[in-house]
């Protein structure tokens, strides 16, 4: 099974919340609230983000964190690769080598690329932004939607 692990999965909730007030400077406790992930597991996250230039870093009493680009422009891709590392399927991806007891015999050594590159391509077309859409803030009711004036009858 290809499985993200917890601390990519909240990363993701992390980023779509600050994505939601792109603007605005958040810190670390507001996240948490707002996620309802813990605010260990946020802080770390955020010192990994900052270090990754997925998100800027204001220090100071008025300080928090903001996004170092519109969610438009962060794929989830870039987001697992901060958090996990390099994408790959298995330890012969891309040229790896040192891997696998086996590597010099096995008929499959480099055919994962073509797999791995698909997977990579797919992560990379979709973006923050569309993780963030169709679904109300973190915590937050949903914003009333817009309502249709009424036609007026002769």
């Amino acid at each position: 099974m290809l499985k993200l692990n917890r601390l990519t999965d909240y990363g993701v909730v992390v980023l779509t919340q600050m994505s939601r007030k792109p603007g605005d400077l958040r810190t670390a406790p507001q996240i948490a609230q707002d996620t309802g992930v813990p605010l260990p597991t946020v802080a770390k996250l955020l010192n990994t983000l900052a270090h990754e230039r997925l998100i800027t870093s204001h220090r100071g009493a008025a300080g928090g964190y903001t996004l170092n680009r519109p969610a438009e422009a962060i794929s989830v891709a870039e987001i697992i690769q901060a958090l996990e590392g390099p994408i790959a399927l298995t330890a012969c991806v891309d040229g790896a080598s040192g891997g696998c007891d086996v590597e010099s015999l096995c008929p499959m050594r480099g055919n994962w690329d073509k797999v791995n590159k698909a997977i990579h391509g797919a992560l990379s077309e979709v973006t923050l932004a569309d993780m963030a859409t169709g679904h109300p803030s973190f915590g937050m009711p949903p914003e009333p939607a817009a309502e249709a004036p009424e036609l007026i009858a002769n």
